[in-house]
């Protein structure tokens, strides 16, 4: 490894052991070429200005009814007077961790590459997540330091408060944007000279820790270093998407995502080209946006293109001529109704917070009915049996995957579960044909992927557990032909306490308050007990079969 930028060492130090780290092809592969010391967010900006694009747009928003705008140049300064205000006013020195707290908005997007430009480690979160979810993801990044939009400030606030249960010691300051106030990211940033020396951090320094949960709900860290976030760019946006200077790109996907870091902000910065920025999207909104600022490329799960199937016919797609789904499994039968309603074939793709973004996927001519695609160039990917053999075409196995990106968990043991002999194990079951096109089985844990959304089960339970009036519970997945799988509750009641809608109703309305909403169960279903081992253990998949 390069000698790191980072003053503050604990990413560095809390990466797993060299050994237990999957192979990474890096070797030979002019995509991913880079220089020993590279800062991402000054060659996905200042590079651009640099190669004389400063006057082309990066950044298009509505506010209100106007549409607005902001060149390469405009983000350039932008970002430089953030990182002013991180490092001088703020006093955060390379390698410390910020947390991020935003929707899809132009300040979300800049404190993110302000903070990479500085040396800093970003953790970018989704804004739904609760205090009590925000409590674990602090605890383990050792968060120093918040930006945050103002308006998503309530839930931040029990995490500053000493009184209350979720509090965080580690945090030592917040600055809010969004914010008019005199001490606000916006006032701050607003004094600051438009000129900045961006640190010279190391290819392979961590900038950015992006938090999954697995089935247990524990959050997972995943590290990724300024290399990676280039090699997303230089893989699936270039050679797959092929993304140029003329595209503007619209999607759903929140930045905390690495599919929306990704497909959002980095792929276009990346190209040249443009994005939208929305904070929040109906499908009909979504038609209208791609109408009114002439969208070439769009992101987001499947749910949402079969909703908006429907309503195609409304409006002017004429520019649309990408369109690309992640996040959960595509059902053939979205990819056949979209197509029928916009004519245009959609880009499939699976990828993971563990190797940054998407590592299998076809586009155009090259998409085979039923297949996700094959893997994307810079990758190999091969189906392996319990004994990591591989099996033969046409039968049923796990997925095993390397590339020039891979799993480096925070200071998590699940880095040996995901990481073996070399290669990273994402936890999907698959069929390679002889072509080397991969058809997605299902997942081999008990992840529920709602909507584009990771919900784990455990979670869920957790929060039911937490009212008065239930003894026991399980969830689980259920197939839905709108989101894909939704979340199913089954739930043992104490005595005294009523089976019927208004008990469903409460339940739901107190799993939305105690953790992020769109996890509440869809569906509530009381039974006399729940099946088990002899030991006690749930036995979910005997849940599964209900549906």
């Amino acid at each position: 490894m390069e000698i790191s930028a980072h003053v503050d060492t604990f990413a560095r130090d809390q990466l797993p052991p060299l050994e237990q780290w999957p192979e990474l092809l890096l070797d030979g592969n002019p995509d991913v070429a880079y220089p020993p010391r590279v800062n991402c967010a000054v060659e996905l900006v200042d590079a651009q200005v640099g190669r004389g694009m400063g006057e082309r747009i990066a950044l298009r928003w509505r506010e209100g009814d106007a549409r607005r705008s902001m060149t390469y140049s405009d983000l350039m300064a932008l970002t430089n007077r953030i990182a002013r205000v991180l490092t001088e006013d703020m006093g955060l020195q390379p390698g410390n961790r910020v947390l991020l707290r935003g929707p899809n908005n132009v300040m979300m997007a800049a404190s993110w590459l302000a903070a990479v430009k500085a040396g800093l480690v970003t953790v970018p979160t989704m804004p739904l997540l609760r205090s009590s979810e925000l409590k674990p993801i602090i605890a383990k990044a050792q968060i120093q330091a918040v930006l945050c939009d103002q308006r998503l400030g309530e839930e931040l606030a029990h995490c500053l408060d000493p009184e209350h249960p979720d509090f965080c010691s580690q945090i030592k300051q917040v600055r809010y944007f969004h914010d008019a106030g005199p001490e606000s990211l916006d006032t701050l940033a607003a004094a600051k000279p438009a000129q900045y020396r961006a640190c010279d951090t190391a290819v392979d320094d961590v900038c950015l820790v992006a938090f999954t949960s697995g089935t247990t709900g524990k959050p997972k860290g995943c590290m990724h270093f300024h290399r990676d976030v280039l090699a997303m760019c230089d893989t699936f946006s270039r050679h797959t998407l092929q993304m140029a200077a003329s595209d503007v790109v619209c999607g759903t996907p929140p930045l905390a995502f690495t599919f929306g870091l990704g497909g959002l902000l980095c792929f276009p910065l990346r190209a040249g080209a443009s994005a939208v920025l929305t904070e929040r999207l109906t499908p009909e909104e979504m038609l209208a946006t791609i109408q009114d600022f002439g969208v070439t490329m769009t992101f987001t799960a499947p749910t949402f293109y079969r909703q908006m199937a429907a309503l195609v016919g409304k409006y002017d797609l004429t520019t649309l001529a990408k369109t690309v789904s992640a996040g959960e499994a595509l059902p053939d039968a979205t990819r056949q109704l979209w197509k029928e309603a916009s004519g245009i074939e959609m880009i499939d793709g699976i990828g993971g917070t563990e190797m940054i973004h998407v590592y299998v996927s076809s586009a155009g001519d090259q998409v085979r009915r039923g297949s996700i695609g094959r893997v994307v160039p810079g990758y190999v990917a091969q189906v392996v049996d319990q004994d990591f053999k591989p099996v033969p075409s046409g039968v049923v196995g796990r997925l095993a995957v390397k590339g020039p990106t891979g799993c480096r968990y925070l200071a998590d043991e699940r880095q040996r579960v995901f990481v073996q002999q070399g290669w990273n194990l994402p936890g999907d079951t698959f069929v390679m044909d002889d072509d080397g096109y991969l058809y997605y089985q299902a997942r081999n844990d008990d992840m529920i992927i709602s909507a584009g959304y990771n919900i784990a089960g455990p979670e869920v339970e957790d929060a039911l557990l937490r009212h008065e009036a239930v003894a026991e519970c399980g969830v689980v997945g259920h197939p839905d032909p709108d989101r894909g799988n939704i979340v199913a509750a089954y739930v043992v009641l104490k005595p005294g306490f009523a089976r019927d809608a208004a008990m469903v109703k409460l339940l739901q309305e107190h799993v939305k308050s105690a953790i992020a909403p769109y996890k509440y169960p869809r569906a509530v279903e009381f039974v006399d007990q729940l099946p088990r081992t002899e030991t006690g253990k749930l036995q979910r998949f005997m849940l599964r079969r209900k549906s």
